[in-house]
């Protein structure tokens, strides 16, 4: 290639990152709020290739391995594409082992900016390509990619597939159904879960689309979820985005820079149970669905009633800015801070990384849209679970929102050096 095309290939991609930042994927609307740029600290790449140059900040890197799967204390990024998977009838351990491999490199390369394989356009003329290729020339966009194990992979219909029901840890539970829940079974469940997280839709989405091409016959996808304007941030100095209904959420998420808070409640410790766990945190995955035409149409003191603060600051009842002390009993009593507060359930606390999504209509005329919930913790038995039924049982906020969709995984620790795969301690 000479030099003058290599400069106009590398302007038209410039123009391409930029159009999707402005568009994102059709009928996701506009992204709310600004991610945060960051990166985490990580094993140094023995083996694999220098990456090149970010050449703006939306195309930084956040490295792939290290001692705790990234894409959860990472600084939340602008785009999801979450999928459930289920392991086939007929596969056996070898072949889930082989692919899980296969699945760690691919995810390194492309958490790196680099294609899968011997790449998209490269490789035998008579053998279809490594990648798929519509992340050619896209920068890595803060790529995360992180894997989770759900129940029905250790036991499914009283079968032990694989050998792994004795390594099934305790916490991993079967989520009971909570009070007011109308679940979609096919919105529900996986053996196995993979969320990416990136700044472009599309790095995201080919994420997603190549881990599923190199599991077929292996695995299926289940379900699936595309998410923007992230709701919830781990990066609380920064400005705290706002969800679908236009209040701020997360103010008081666990940081992602806050070791002591990750320690305490998001990552699995020795002696907490499975072994292989250790450094890992178990995901609640929850598609949230928002009635948005009755709330459009709830008076706004209404609408902050229900939240326990001002739409405009995001300040709890009776204080003045969003991150002054809430003095819980200054506000409606069912409120949703007034009941989800930790200061309300004794320390209580969750890491949440939760994205808006508009899924077309309904078939009523109304938008399928609302929040992609997604929750980490140490043990879902003494986070989510109480969290959830109190929150069931009064919250005002379920006058305009149901829980349609649910899944529980459990995600192990980072793949900490090049050579070391996804499961490997599970499957060890």
């Amino acid at each position: 290639m000479d030099a003058e095309n290599e400069q106009q290939n590398q302007s038209s991609a410039g123009s391409a990152v930029s159009r999707r930042a402005v568009i994102g994927w059709a009928g996701a609307g506009v992204a709310l709020g600004a991610a945060a740029v960051g990166s985490v600290a990580a094993a140094t790449r023995q083996d694999d290739p220098a990456p090149a140059a970010a050449a703006a900040p939306t195309a930084a890197e956040v490295p792939f391995y290290g001692e705790h799967q990234a894409g959860i204390a990472t600084p939340v990024q602008d785009r999801l594409h979450f999928a459930a998977f289920d392991v086939s009838e007929r596969a056996t351990k070898d072949a889930l082992v082989k692919m899980l491999k296969e699945w760690t490199k691919a995810a390194a390369a492309m958490t790196g900016g680099r294609e899968v394989g011997s790449g998209a356009a490269t490789g035998l003329p008579e053998a279809p390509p490594d990648d798929t290729g519509e992340a050619l020339g896209l920068p890595a966009s803060r790529l995360t990619l992180t894997i989770g194990f759900g129940p029905g992979l250790f036991e499914k219909d009283g079968v032990d597939r694989f050998g792994l029901k004795a390594k099934r840890p305790e916490a991993l539970i079967d989520l009971p159904t909570f009070k007011g829940d109308k679940l979609d079974p096919q919105r529900s469940g996986g053996d196995i879960c993979v969320q990416a997280c990136a700044d472009d839709p599309q790095v995201a989405v080919h994420a997603i689309r190549n881990l599923a091409r190199i599991g077929m016959g292996t695995v299926s996808i289940r379900w699936s979820q595309l998410g923007f304007g992230k709701t919830s941030s781990t990066t609380p100095d920064a400005q705290t985005p706002r969800n679908l209904m236009g209040f701020k959420d997360g103010t008081h998420n666990i940081a992602g820079t806050d070791d002591a808070k990750l320690g305490e409640h998001v990552w699995a410790a020795p002696g907490d149970g499975a072994d292989w766990m250790t450094g890992g945190s178990y995901l609640v995955a929850r598609r949230i669905r928002m009635h948005i035409e009755t709330w459009d149409r709830t008076a706004l003191k209404e609408q902050e009633d229900v939240f326990g603060r001002t739409k405009g600051e995001g300040a709890p009842y009776g204080k003045a800015k969003e991150h002054d002390a809430p003095d819980l009993k200054a506000m409606p009593a069912a409120s949703h801070v007034a009941l989800a507060h930790p200061d309300a359930n004794g320390g209580l606390m969750i890491l949440r990384r939760g994205f808006s999504f508009t899924d077309g209509t309904d078939g009523l005329g109304r938008l399928d849209a609302g929040l992609f919930f997604l929750a980490y913790q140490r043990d879902t038995r003494k986070a989510f679970v109480p969290l959830q039924q109190r929150l069931a049982g009064s919250d005002k906020l379920n006058e305009y929102i149901q829980h349609v969709g649910s899944a529980h995984f459990a995600c192990p620790a980072g793949v900490r050096k090049p050579g070391e795969w996804w499961g490997q301690a599970l499957f060890g």
